[in-house]
C-alpha cells in the first residue's frame, strides 16, 4: 500500500492528515501517517491566548491519536531528526520521559509520498542574551511556561502590595510589533482584570507595566497605515507602553537593552519579532532553502529536487509574482498553511489516479489582529494592495473569532465544529473565564 508520511500537527499539517484520511485512509488506497513530537494540537494564531490563560489548552486542545481515529490516518508520536532520500525513509529521534529514560528508540519509518508541514521557529536574529531570557511563543509548551511564570508574578506581587510595598509592579517587555505582541499585550490587561475578580484585589491597572518594542517604524507592518494607527491608539488607551523605531540589541534578567543604550527592565520578557525555518531543513541533501530557511517549493509544492517531497505553511518558500510585478514569497500564515494543505491534498490525490497535478495559487484574504475583547481590527477580500474591506470593533472580531471556526470545520467537519462552539457558548457561563494555575 502506498505510504504517505506527514511531519508536523499544524494547522496545515492536521487540515491534509484528515483530509487524506478521509478520502484516502478510510478507503484503503493509501496509509496515512501523521507524525508530531507533541500528543496534542492547538491552532497556533491562539497560543497568545493560551499564554494569557484566556485559553486552556488543557481542554482546548486536539487529541492527534483520538483525531486519527476518528478520520482514517495512523498518528506516531516522533521528532524529525534526518532524511533517506534515496532510500525514501525518514528518521525520527529516540524518544525519552523528563527523567531521561527511553520511551520509544531512535527509529525509520519508509514512505512514497513526504509531507513537511513542520512550520516556524521564533527568530531571534541572534540578538546576545534572547535564548537565555526571553520566552518564545513556537509550541503550546511555551505559552504554558509563560502563563505560569505569570501566575506565579500576579500572586507574588499581590502579597507584596498587600504587605504594603505600593511602589510594586509587574514589568513585562513584548519584543515584535506584529501580530502575536499586539494581541498578547492586549490579553494581559485582560489577565490582570481577572486575576483581580478572582481575589487579586490589590492589583490595580498601575501596578501592570507592559512594553510593546518594535524595531520598524510601527505596529502591524502587514496592515495599511489607517488599522495599524488605530490599533496603536488602542493599546495607548489600555496602558501599553509601545516602543516603534526601538532596535533591542540585547537581553538580560534585568530587562532589554536598546540601540541607544536605555535599559527597559523587566521581570518577564517575549521575544515575537520574527520567524523562520527549523534549521535542519538546510541540512536535507540536495534541497534547497531561501534566506529564511524555508525549502524551496515548485508550482505544485513538490520540493525542488524532488517529485516524492511536498513542503507547505511556514517552512515551505513559495516565490510569487507580487502587485507591483516584484516576486514574493508566500507570508508564514495560517491561511497559507490552510490553501497549501487543500492544494497538496488534491494534488496527492490527482496523482494517485493518474492525472496531472495542479499549480497553488495564493489567495490572501487579508489579514485580523484582535485586542483580547476590548476591539479588533483588519482587512479582508483580497489583501492590501487591491484595497479589499477595513473591518474594526465587533464585526472585526467577530470576522477573527470565525476563522478559529473556519479551521475546526476543516479537522472536525462543520456539524461537529458547530456542536463545538455552542458547547463553548454553554462553558462561558459554568467553567471559569480565566486559567488560574
Amino acid at each position: 500500500m502506498i505510504q504517505i508520511a506527514i511531519v508536523g500537527g499544524g494547522a496545515g499539517g492536521l487540515e491534509l492528515a484528515t483530509a487524506l484520511g478521509r478520502k484516502l485512509g478510510r478507503k484503503g488506497k493509501a496509509q496515512v501517517t501523521l507524525i508530531d513530537r507533541n500528543h496534542t494540537h492547538i491552532w497556533k494564531p491562539l497560543l497568545h491566548e493560551v499564554a494569557s490563560g484566556s485559553l486552556d489548552a488543557e481542554l482546548d486542545a486536539v487529541n492527534y491519536r483520538v483525531h486519527a481515529h476518528r478520520n482514517g490516518f495512523a498518528f506516531e508520536l516522533g521528532t524529525l531528526c534526518g532524511v533517506d532520500r534515496a532510500r525514501k525513509c525518514i528518521e525520527l529521534d529516540a524518544l525519552v520521559d523528563d527523567t531521561g529514560e527511553e520511551i520509544l528508540p531512535r527509529r525509520e519509518k519508509r514512505y512514497d509520498y513526504l509531507v513537511l508541514a513542520i512550520g516556524s521557529v521564533s527568530n531571534d536574529f541572534n540578538v546576545s542574551g534572547v535564548s537565555d531570557h526571553c520566552i518564545f511563543l513556537d509550541s503550546p509548551g511555551q505559552a504554558q511556561v509563560f502563563h505560569q511564570r505569570l501566575v506565579d508574578r500576579f500572586i507574588r506581587l499581590d502579597q507584596a502590595l498587600e504587605a504594603g510595598q505600593s511602589e510594586r509592579k509587574l514589568r513585562i517587555a513584548i519584543v515584535g510589533g506584529g501580530a502575536t505582541g499586539v494581541e498578547l499585550s492586549a490579553e494581559l490587561f485582560k489577565a490582570r482584570e481577572w486575576f483581580s475578580t478572582y481575589g487579586l484585589k490589590t492589583i490595580t491597572p498601575e501596578h501592570l507595566e507592559v512594553s510593546l518594542v518594535e524595531a520598524g517604524p510601527r505596529l502591524l507592518p502587514a496592515l495599511n497605515e489607517r488599522i495599524s494607527s488605530g490599533a496603536h491608539r488602542e493599546l495607548l488607551k489600555l496602558g501599553v507602553k509601545v516602543r516603534t523605531a526601538t532596535a533591542v540589541v540585547s537581553a538580560s534578567r534585568d530587562g532589554l537593552t536598546t540601540k541607544d543604550g536605555e535599559l527597559i527592565r523587566a521581570d518577564l520578557m517575549v521575544w515575537a519579532a520574527g520567524v523562520k525555518a527549523p534549521g535542519f531543513l538546510a541540512g536535507i541533501d540536495g534541497l534547497q532553502c531561501n534566506r529564511m530557511g524555508q525549502l524551496l517549493v515548485g508550482p505544485t509544492l513538490e520540493v525542488q529536487g524532488d517529485t516524492t517531497i511536498y513542503a507547505l505553511g511556514d517552512c515551505a518558500g513559495f516565490a510569487m509574482d507580487g502587485p507591483d510585478g516584484q516576486q514574493r514569497w508566500v507570508p508564514p500564515r495560517a491561511q497559507s498553511a490552510h490553501q497549501m494543505a487543500d492544494c497538496v491534498a488534491k494534488n496527492l490525490r490527482r496523482r494517485l489516479a493518474g492525472k496531472p497535478q495542479q499549480p497553488f495559487v495564493y489567495k490572501d484574504m487579508g489579514s485580523l489582529v484582535s485586542l483580547s475583547e476590548y476591539s479588533a481590527f483588519g482587512r479582508l477580500m483580497g489583501g492590501l494592495a487591491r484595497g479589499g474591506i477595513s473591518l474594526e470593533g465587533k464585526v472585526a472580531r467577530l470576522a477573527y473569532v470565525s476563522l478559529y471556526r473556519m479551521h475546526q470545520g476543516a479537522i472536525h467537519g462543520w456539524p461537529r465544529a458547530l456542536m463545538m462552539a455552542f458547547t463553548d457558548k454553554i462553558n462561558h457561563f459554568i467553567r471559569p473565564r480565566f486559567k488560574l494555575h
